[in-house]
């Protein structure tokens, strides 16, 4: 009578439903029953963990700080392992994202802090051009604003022309433009003077008295003072520039090298019912 009560008991099948699930779950997985994996805080971790604490307050922690720093981080890893066992890694954009990222940043350690100085003069041998110096200039100018004078502009332009033939120096009207420019870059003057002007102080006589010459300001006469053409550094004048694009090209080429190691190990397959903008080369559905 007692057992046949027993087996009425609802709360007795709910005990015997949830063993049964429990040993189901259980068996399809291993790992369930086993002890729970460590989190070790080594002293790395510590190191780390201070590290980044300096750089943000400017000083050490104190014991209770890093205490709370290191229950955070545990805090951290226990949710972020118990994520990826739930699987909220997957199809997840943003953290797709982040992970390849961090791939890449992994390929960039590959890269030497300090490249070799052979293969450093080697790379700028070929690369000696796009490092060519701007010509320099150092030049007087004279301006006439086509504003001040009204109809009467042409005739002043031609004055200042016939004075400055026979030696004479006039004035020039005044104006915020620097009167003369010593050692300038072309950039400099372009900076200054505008493209037009540039580009014409080019082609100027050195040691007379040019012009007129247009800007986007007015007229002027240029009197070329001293020119240093354009040329060819040596490797010691732009080392750092050329130091920094090397390391650049080479962080390009070992990521992509990084990059197509991984890739070999994996076959894209396109299902029968996947269509693209182009069609895919051969109208294969394999790469």
């Amino acid at each position: 009578m007692l057992v046949r009560q027993l087996l009425r008991e609802p709360l007795l099948h709910f005990f015997v439903l949830g063993a049964v699930l429990f040993a189901g779950y259980a068996w399809n997985n291993e790992d369930a029953l086993r002890p729970p994996d460590d989190i070790v805080v080594d002293t790395t971790r510590i190191e780390v963990l201070t590290s980044q604490f300096e750089r943000v307050w400017r000083r050490a922690p104190t014991t209770n700080e890093l205490q709370s720093l290191v229950d955070n981080w545990v805090r951290e890893e226990v949710l972020y392992r118990e994520g990826l066992a739930l699987g909220l890694d997957r199809d997840d954009p943003v953290l797709r994202r982040r992970i390849a990222q961090k791939m890449d940043f992994i390929s960039e350690e590959l890269i030497e802090a300090s490249p070799d100085a052979s293969e450093l003069q080697a790379w700028f041998a070929d690369n000696a051009d796009n490092y060519r110096l701007d010509p320099r200039f150092s030049f007087h100018q004279l301006y006439r604003d086509p504003s001040a004078d009204g109809n009467e502009f042409e005739k002043r332009v031609e004055q200042v022309d016939r004075e400055l033939a026979s030696g004479k120096v006039p004035l020039g009207d005044a104006t915020l433009l620097p009167a003369t420019l010593e050692d300038a870059t072309l950039s400099e003057v372009r900076r200054t003077f505008g493209e037009v002007f540039a580009e014409s102080l080019q082609s100027l006589a050195v040691g007379e008295w040019s012009g007129p010459v247009p800007s986007g300001y007015g007229l002027h006469f240029v009197h070329v003072d001293a020119l240093q053409a354009s040329r060819l550094p040596e490797l010691h004048e732009v080392r750092a520039a050329v130091e920094r694009d090397y390391l650049a090209q080479r962080a390009r080429e070992l990521k992509g090298r990084f990059y197509d190691a991984l890739r070999e190990r994996y076959n894209v397959v396109y299902e029968d019912s996947v269509t693209l903008t182009h069609q895919l080369s051969g109208g294969g559905h394999a790469q």
